[in-house]
């Protein structure tokens, strides 16, 4: 079995800090995925310096091959301890998801992770360990398609504490259930952290009384995306394009007039042009047999890449999710690219499309280019593998 992880995060600042005292880090290894949540000691700058410095320190040396003793023993005698408190500078929790299916789970004195798995919340046995003069829970396991893993620090489970729900919080069994209820809709990891983080937002009647961040692991099938987009620079190489582009796995999107006109005729296929005027702002889609998606080129390539840089920031909530799923081709070519697929492969043509050479606009072959390089950046910041094969 080799599987994909789809891996999101959100996190809230406690209320008047400009900065979170939890980070996350999520690193790709040739054969694993990586998702590191550190929570720094206290709120603020010094916080997001102990954070950041001890995601980077595990990221780092787990890319590496180091082992979890000598992370924990680096970090032991990297950063400081509190001299007033006497406690830890940081905690932490390290999921790592191999492509054959074994995983690992570390956590040093942050809540529990929740599993999910097949509409139940699992308890896998773990092993305490002593590191350093440091406890930590070890798990290690088998992942199966459709498996949901949930990051926490601990701003999550004293949500609503001292307010709606007095001095009790909402509790680890709280949260886990609700993320059960939450998973029960096919979320996808984006918007199952959006759905957690709101509910902690809520529950704070939105001024965290302390950093707060979710991180969201879904074990997911491999999806491939192809897009083809661009005439050949040579026009005797149409016909080799669309063999290459057709022949491929996954889904296939064609973006540009012109592109889908040369599949039409190379593939002697009708284009029938979708008329919307609710999305005036948007281009029209069209549709060929045997095409998953068709739409305008430049134009549509850039509003789908304000989106897709929009989710990069971390931008993304409620308002952005009705967005993404709006009946439109921006909407629905960053909707694919976002929540079904794990690797891009694109077929680009080099060619100036002689529809643009005398456009007051002035598209020609340098502003496709930018925004095939944009969408290319873009997409690997997402943690999808990018191919590119320019004809």
């Amino acid at each position: 079995m080799s599987v994909s992880i789809d891996v999101a995060w959100k996190s809230l600042n406690k209320h008047h800090e400009e900065l979170c005292g939890d980070k996350v880090e999520v690193l790709k290894t040739a054969d694993s995925d990586i998702v590191i949540l550190a929570d720094g000691m206290g709120s603020g700058v010094k916080a997001n310096i102990l954070a950041t410095l001890t995601s980077k320190i595990l990221g780092t040396m787990l890319y590496e091959g180091a082992d979890i003793e000598s992370c924990v023993e680096t970090i032991a005698k990297t950063l400081p301890i509190c001299k007033v408190r006497k406690v830890a500078y940081a905690t932490f929790s390290i999921l790592q998801i191999f492509h054959n299916g074994s995983a690992y789970l570390a956590e040093f004195d942050n809540p529990s992770c929740v599993f999910i798995r097949d509409g139940k919340i699992l308890n896998y046995p773990y092993e305490v360990r002593e590191i350093a003069g440091k406890k930590v829970h070890e798990y290690r396991f088998t992942v199966k398609k459709n498996d949901c893993f949930v990051l926490m620090s601990d701003g999550v489970i004293y949500a609503g504490a001292g307010s709606i729900l007095n001095l009790q919080g909402w509790t680890w069994e709280a949260m886990a259930e609700y993320t059960l209820k939450c998973t029960k809709k096919t979320l996808s990891a984006s918007r199952l952290a959006v759905m957690l983080s709101q509910a902690c937002d809520e529950l704070y009647e939105e001024k965290p009384g302390d950093d707060t961040t979710v991180a969201v692991a879904r074990v997911i099938e491999r999806r491939v995306v192809n897009i083809f987009t661009g005439p050949p620079k040579n026009k005797v190489d149409d016909e080799r394009l669309i063999h290459d582009f057709m022949h491929a796995e996954g889904k296939k999107v064609i973006s540009g007039g012109t592109s889908a006109n040369i599949a039409a005729r190379v593939l002697n296929r009708e284009i029938v042009t979708k008329i919307d005027s609710r999305n005036p702002d948007v281009p029209p889609m069209a549709e060929i047999e045997g095409i998953d998606l068709v739409t305008e080129g430049v134009l549509t390539l850039g509003k789908s890449l304000k989106l897709l840089k929009k989710y990069v920031r971390d931008e993304f909530d409620e308002e952005f999710f009705a967005e993404l799923d709006a009946d439109n081709g921006a909407s629905r070519l960053a909707k694919l690219l976002i929540e079904e697929c794990t690797e891009l492969y694109l077929f680009v043509g080099t060619a100036v499309n002689d529809a643009h050479k005398e456009s007051e606009l002035n598209f020609d072959l340098s502003m496709r280019q930018n925004l095939v390089d944009q969408l290319i950046r873009t997409v690997k910041e997402m943690g999808k593998t990018v191919t590119v094969k320019y004809y």
